[in-house]
């Protein structure tokens, strides 16, 4: 998750199912007996909401997509 500034994570929506899938997915991974895997994808969803929901600050051509 290098280019959190890539035009495919503008909308909001994308950002949101991107960060729900992480969470989904470990809680499947849990409820399966896969802590390590379930730990894993938790991860990912943790850093995932922090670059894309809490730290995420749109490019400056966003702007201009709104128009």
């Amino acid at each position: 998750m290098q280019d959190q500034n890539h035009p495919f994570f503008r909308p909001l929506w994308r950002r949101i199912v991107l960060v729900a899938f992480c969470a989904a997915w470990s809680v499947f991974e849990f409820a399966t007996g896969s802590p390590f895997w379930g730990t894993l994808a938790g991860g990912m969803a943790a850093l995932g909401a922090w670059q894309f929901l809490i730290a995420y600050k749109p490019g400056s051509d966003a702007a201009a997509d709104k128009e």
